[in-house]
């Protein structure tokens, strides 16, 4: 746990030195069940060079991809989960996730459709005592460089209903950040993966970097 908390110590650090953002990556979270964690083609590798270009980062465009269940994820300060299927966590990933959250990590979940009702039961056994909330449109993820009045913008449909962005508190510190009936990540991908608007492309830009941005100031 030490060793997180001084990570995400060197975070703030890391705003104002570049050098040193050139060794942090942000991870890409593979996790056991049939779900397709891996879905993502380029999605991070072009939040991370939007970041660079827009909040002044200079982080490792190369993304690492790291195991619930390996001590590794304590060298990522920022982890990416997406996907469309089944989610499992054994006993000992959840206690290794939850000791990553609450040692001062963090974990953005992008539901890529179909997720949604497994990711609720893994977390859960991460976070038995805790629940899911949703955050209001007046919460400061959507007010960081890029203003979402109207919280996060709305990229794939899934079940016709309005985008909605949960969250994990510890201690009043967000640990984690879960949208829904929103897939931002796919409009991180290249226009042809997906062929989205590039409007709606940047906007879904603009939001990731709201998040890590929040992830690493807040």
């Amino acid at each position: 746990m030490k060793r997180i908390i001084g990570t995400m110590l060197i975070a703030a650090f890391l705003l104002v030195n570049a050098d040193a953002q050139r060794s942090i990556k942000l991870a890409l979270l593979k996790y056991n069940g049939g779900g397709d964690w891996y879905s993502v083609v380029d999605a991070l590798e072009n939040l991370t060079q939007f970041c660079n270009e827009q909040l002044y980062m200079s982080f490792d465009r190369n993304y690492g991809t790291v195991e619930v269940g390996s001590a590794e994820i304590f060298n990522y300060p920022f982890l990416f989960m997406t996907g469309h299927g089944n989610i499992v966590f054994s006993d000992a990933e959840a206690e290794n996730l939850r000791n990553y959250l609450l040692g001062g990590g963090f974990l953005y979940v992008d539901d890529d459709y179909g997720m949604d009702p497994y990711f609720r039961v893994a977390i859960k056994k991460v976070f038995p005592e805790k629940e899911l909330i949703e955050l209001p449109f007046e919460h400061p993820v959507f007010s960081q460089k890029f203003r979402f009045p109207n919280g996060a913008p709305k990229v794939h449909e899934h079940d016709n209903k309005p985008p909605q962005t949960f969250a994990i508190l510890h201690e009043g510190r967000v640990v984690c950040v879960y949208t829904a009936e929103s897939n931002i990540s796919d409009g991180w991908e290249s226009q042809e993966v997906h062929n989205n608007p590039e409007a709606l492309r940047r906007r879904s830009l603009e939001m990731g970097a709201n998040i890590v941005q929040f992830a690493f100031t807040q």
